[in-house]
């Protein structure tokens, strides 16, 4: 039988944030976060936060920047409720009905609806 030695492990290492204004990257204890509205931010895992997009800026100053830019971008409404339709069709169990499709968006049958007909437009807009 031979001796075991213990195994030091190694610090897990340190990755980097970057800024979303300029792309310099430095150490996530420099981070000036918050949160932007965004209509195209749909998280899969926290739906209560849809609509926000977390930013990440180097200093104050850029995380004004990027602040005043989304500030100057609409919020489309459907393009909010297109994710979270999205998300639904793309996550779980299948949908079958209409109905459920509101009961596990939160959206009116309209809401749907006009998210549908954003989604298209865009769609014939982009493809052509």
């Amino acid at each position: 039988m031979g001796i075991r030695r213990k195994r030091t492990r190694r610090p897990a290492a340190v990755v980097p944030e970057l800024c979303d204004l300029c792309a310099r990257t430095f150490p996530p204890q420099e981070a000036v976060c918050g949160h932007v509205a965004d209509s195209s931010a749909v998280r899969p895992d926290d739906p209560l936060h849809d609509g926000l997009r977390r930013v990440t800026a180097c200093c104050e100053a850029h995380l004004e920047q990027i602040r005043a830019a989304y500030r100057q971008r609409p919020f489309v409404q459907e393009e909010l409720w297109a994710g979270k339709i999205g998300r639904v069709l793309t996550s779980g169990r299948p949908v079958l009905s209409l109905t459920e499709l509101c009961c596990r968006t939160g959206l009116d049958e309209p809401d749907i609806r006009r998210a549908i007909a954003w989604h298209n437009e865009r769609r014939r807009r982009l493809d052509g």
